[in-house]
């Protein structure tokens, strides 16, 4: 190649260089977020494993919940107390598992106002969606829980804080009637402050 060539060579080469390299797919971060989250058949073989004979409800619910908002990128298993006149407490204790960062235990309370009267204590877990890291759980998460059983029941609320959203799925045992309007706030160590 003539000297006079060599500038045009390197021009030339580098604008492919850059062009292979915007080309590329982003595959890695796609892979990477994927690898993060939770398939639905592990959802619904740990809510089996968590929830024991009610489980048959479990995978509707679990459907549900993926269908609306995707695959989970972690998950609480724990379980939970409260009651209400009106005004309710919620009071409950778990494990936070993801897959980028393990495990940790977390504590949840928070109040509501509503119409809702009664009481319960009830096993739950939590798919977390959109979770950037393990202390973006301590925040306050708003929602609306609506409750109707004697004995026993099984039911899933939504709750959000800006685009993390956090589905508690839960099987009580107790006796609830009503809808209410509260909020869950996350911390890493138990209170009894529910504000």
């Amino acid at each position: 190649m003539p000297r006079s060539d060599f500038p045009r060579f390197i021009a030339v080469l580098a604008a492919a260089m850059l062009t292979a390299l915007v080309a590329l797919p982003a595959a890695p971060a796609g892979a990477q977020q994927a690898q993060d989250e939770y398939a639905t058949s592990e959802i619904i073989q740990t809510g089996h494993a968590f929830f024991g004979r009610i489980s048959q409800s479990l995978a509707t619910v679990v459907e549900r919940a993926i269908s609306r908002y995707g695959q989970p990128n972690g998950y609480i298993l724990g379980e939970e107390g409260s009651g209400a006149v009106i005004a309710g407490l919620r009071y409950g204790e778990g494990t936070l598992y993801t897959k980028f960062a393990g495990q940790m235990r977390v504590f949840w309370q928070g109040p509501s106002v509503g119409w809702d009267v009664g009481g319960d204590g009830a096993r739950t877990m939590m798919l977390i969606y959109n979770l950037p890291a393990t202390d973006a759980i301590y925040r306050r998460f708003v929602g609306v829980n609506g409750s109707a059983y004697l004995v026993g029941g099984f039911g899933m609320t939504v709750l959000s804080n800006h685009d993390i959203y956090v589905v508690p799925i839960r099987s009580g045992v107790g006796a609830r009637l009503g809808v209410n309007v509260g909020y869950l706030k996350f911390t890493d160590r138990p209170t009894w402050n529910p504000f």
